[in-house]
């Protein structure tokens, strides 16, 4: 009889376990991870270091959740750090800067369109993800090998245009953007906090986040009610282009230059951030939300490492387990023959 009560006591905790929200699990990690660094050390939760968490949460935040937006919908998007690289150049080169002496773009010390270049930048980078789209869809390429290849060209292009070097920002708008507070919030997380609501309304207010679930779940099915696919996976690689652009730029303000090493190491943290959220790389599950708590996780790991002296490429290989690990707990293996 007390066997029988324990088992029905097990079956009902699992039970509530499932019914919890999917966002709980990945925010009880983010919870006891905050513990157990601020019991290894206290610096842990001094505001200097919570406002360094929050300007590098809010690059990584802006780019994953270009990335969700393809993974769930059952793409991958690889095209991250190419797409990064380009829009920080052409930023660099036309607010005002000390330009390269080498490079294919020539322009003039008195070249200085101001925010007119963020936005030709940012446009350009959009661009980058609208062609990734009418590559996959037109031409029927796997979303890995298309956005692969614009990887590439991101990165030529932006090594091309800066001659290889980095071009130094002199406008003090764009300097100030990364730098700048408002009052003890970073002007970093203002940015991140304003395109995650944009993204969280598209997400959860829109047809364009409900067509996206669904053809991330059952593309098939999505065809056979009426879904145009195409279009809106069109749409989602030219939103994901417009949140990395976005990401270079702010990047570029951060470290004061144009690069095309700006977007070094994002992909692999992107693609992270997501999956650590909770959203399964065979699509038609996840969001927003997760991918902001995954992106924390990330980040939280990454600075309580530093801080408590962890050798740089022991902290690539946690990063290696923890997405391995993630990967294998949210992967729907009945879908494993549809991964595009």
């Amino acid at each position: 009889m007390a066997s029988t009560s324990t088992t029905t006591s097990g079956q009902s905790v699992i039970g509530r376990l499932r019914r919890m929200p999917a966002v709980m699990g990945p925010l009880l990690i983010l919870i006891g991870l905050c513990i157990v660094i601020t019991l290894i050390t206290p610096r842990f939760l001094s505001p200097t270091n919570l406002a360094g968490l929050a300007r590098q949460s809010a690059i990584l935040l802006i780019a994953a959740m270009g990335v969700s937006l393809v993974i769930m919908m059952g793409g991958i998007d690889l095209s991250v750090e190419g797409i990064m690289a380009l829009s920080s150049v052409i930023a660099a080169l036309t607010v005002a800067s000390v330009k390269p002496e080498t490079g294919a773009l020539k322009l003039g010390p008195n070249f200085n369109i101001g925010i007119l270049g963020i936005l030709a930048a940012v446009g350009v980078a959009t661009l980058m993800g609208l062609v990734n789209g009418l590559l996959h869809t037109r031409l029927r390429i796997p979303s890995f090998m298309v956005t692969l290849g614009m990887l590439s060209v991101g990165i030529g292009l932006a090594t091309w245009l800066s001659g290889g070097i980095d071009v130094r920002i002199l406008d003090p708008m764009l300097r100030s953007w990364a730098r700048d507070s408002i009052g003890p919030i970073p002007n970093l997380a203002v940015f991140g906090v304003v395109i995650f609501i944009i993204a969280l309304f598209l997400e959860r207010y829109t047809r364009f986040g409900r067509y996206i679930r669904a053809i991330g779940g059952a593309e098939d099915r999505a065809k056979l009610v009426g879904i145009p696919v195409d279009r809106y996976k069109i749409l989602a690689f030219t939103i994901a282009g417009l949140f990395y652009g976005i990401a270079g730029v702010l990047s570029t303000s951060r470290i004061g230059a144009g690069t095309p090493m700006v977007g070094q190491g994002q992909l692999f943290a992107a693609i992270t951030a997501v999956v650590v959220g909770g959203t399964a790389l065979t699509g038609g599950t996840g969001g927003m939300v997760q991918t902001l708590i995954g992106a924390l996780i990330v980040i939280v790991i990454s600075n309580g490492m530093i801080m408590v002296g962890v050798n740089n490429w022991i902290q690539l290989a946690v990063q290696g387990v923890i997405i391995t690990i993630a990967v294998a707990l949210t992967m729907d293996r009945k879908k494993i023959p549809i991964i595009k």
